[in-house]
């Protein structure tokens, strides 16, 4: 009879947890750290498939393609002009405004170009939508900001002294922004992930916002609620059991981050492999970006990551929907999105009558990073129809096409 095979989850988490032992001799951290730490990921692997044992094969070479791509790679160089906005309890939001000049800068009389407000996902930052912004940077006024807590913005004032986080605050920080950096003309909001939901919530608390000025809207791998319900790709088994274990887990960690940031480091090729499974789709996506992908995940602490995992199950906006009827609006997702999977954007769209839904062939959870091309495409045409719907000045022919 055949030994277990590389994909064998028991076998796996057997050899998880011989390469836990020889780093706890290696690094002097406790087993018991290191086992608690990484066996979440790992299991997590084991069950996607991962032969854990392959990770180690061709380390070196990995890390000297990954040194290359850090020294060459262009992804999430562009900058804007920078502002910092206070959110209602203080934290200061990093903002960034790009592409043509912004209400308070412009008086000409022209009928105003529409202003585009990018909202990052979870454990991302700005800088995810680099191929957007070299898009459209040319045509429409843009603002980006990073979510508090996450990229350049700082750490959330009102967490630290004690208050969960919620989306609903990220709902009132995006109306900071807007009321502060773009308080005038024709909106357009896109929203991937969490961002998408900070949409939903700023719809909920200020419809008015949407009857008024929103022209259009772009939900991308995003969800509108029943979060508890993903099962990351998992049997259903092990969906139940990460669903049981994952909340502790994830406080815990958030008690233990320089323990945990150091075992970030140790375990970089096991979790390289699960941004991998989780980030993307297809095979074949640009190393470039799988890295550059890579280190705006690593660059989030860890107590951001367990700050900000609770919100999910919580978040329930179906109803708010309703202040997006009638406003042009695009859903899309990739057909092999693990976090945000494609049958959520469909029940978006069913609340949306006449939203335009697409489902990207083969694509995963950074879709906007993994088809840029085709995401571009469909946010020119959501453009040009929100400029239609608000009297917006047009988007000139060249936007949009690929960078």
């Amino acid at each position: 009879m055949s030994g277990p095979s590389d994909t064998d989850p028991v076998a796996a988490l057997g050899r998880a947890a011989r390469a836990v032992k020889a780093a706890e001799a290696a690094t002097g951290v406790s087993r018991a750290g290191l086992i608690g730490i990484s066996v979440g990921v790992l299991a997590a692997g084991a069950a996607a498939g991962v032969a854990i044992d392959r990770l180690t094969v061709g380390r070196s070479t990995r890390r000297r393609a990954r040194a290359e791509l850090d020294a060459n790679a262009p992804y999430g160089s562009l900058r804007g002009r920078p502002r910092t906005v206070a959110a209602a309890d203080g934290t200061e939001l990093y903002v960034e405004l790009d592409g043509l000049d912004l209400p308070e800068e412009r008086r000409d009389g022209t009928a105003e170009p529409l202003t585009v407000v990018f909202c990052h996902g979870y454990c991302l930052n700005q800088d995810s939508w680099h191929f957007q912004r070299a898009a459209f940077r040319s045509g429409a006024r843009l603002v980006l900001w990073d979510q508090r807590s996450h990229g350049r913005s700082e750490r959330s004032r009102s967490f630290l002294a004690g208050e969960p986080a919620g989306i609903d605050q990220l709902g009132g920080d995006l109306k900071a922004v807007i009321d502060a950096v773009a308080p005038t003309g024709p909106l357009v909001l896109v929203g991937h992930s969490m961002g998408g939901m900070t949409m939903m919530a700023l719809a909920d608390q200020h419809p008015e916002l949407f009857r008024e000025r929103v022209a259009g809207v772009a939900l991308i791998g995003t969800l509108a609620g029943n979060w508890d319900a993903v099962t990351f790709g998992l049997p259903v088994a092990g969906a139940k059991l990460f669903r049981r274990v994952a909340p502790g887990m994830m406080k815990l960690l958030g008690r233990q981050v320089d323990l945990v940031e150091a075992t970030r480091r140790l375990g970089a090729d096991v979790s390289a492999v699960f941004y991998r499974r989780y980030s993307f789709g297809a095979k074949d996506v640009d190393p470039g970006v799988v890295r550059f992908a890579e280190q705006m995940l690593d660059a989030t602490p860890i107590d951001v990551v367990a700050e900000f995992y609770p919100v999910f199950s919580a978040h329930e906006k179906t109803e708010a929907l309703a202040a997006l009827r009638g406003i042009p609006t695009l859903v899309l997702t990739g057909t092999k999105d693990l976090l945000t999977p494609p049958g959520h954007g469909e029940v978006m769209a069913e609340q949306l009558p006449g939203a335009e839904l697409v489902l990207v062939q083969d694509a995963g959870h950074l879709v906007m990073l993994e088809r840029p091309d085709l995401v571009d495409h469909h946010l020119a045409d959501l453009f040009d129809r929100a400029a239609r719907f608000r009297g917006a000045a047009p988007l000139p022919p060249q936007v949009g096409e690929p960078a």
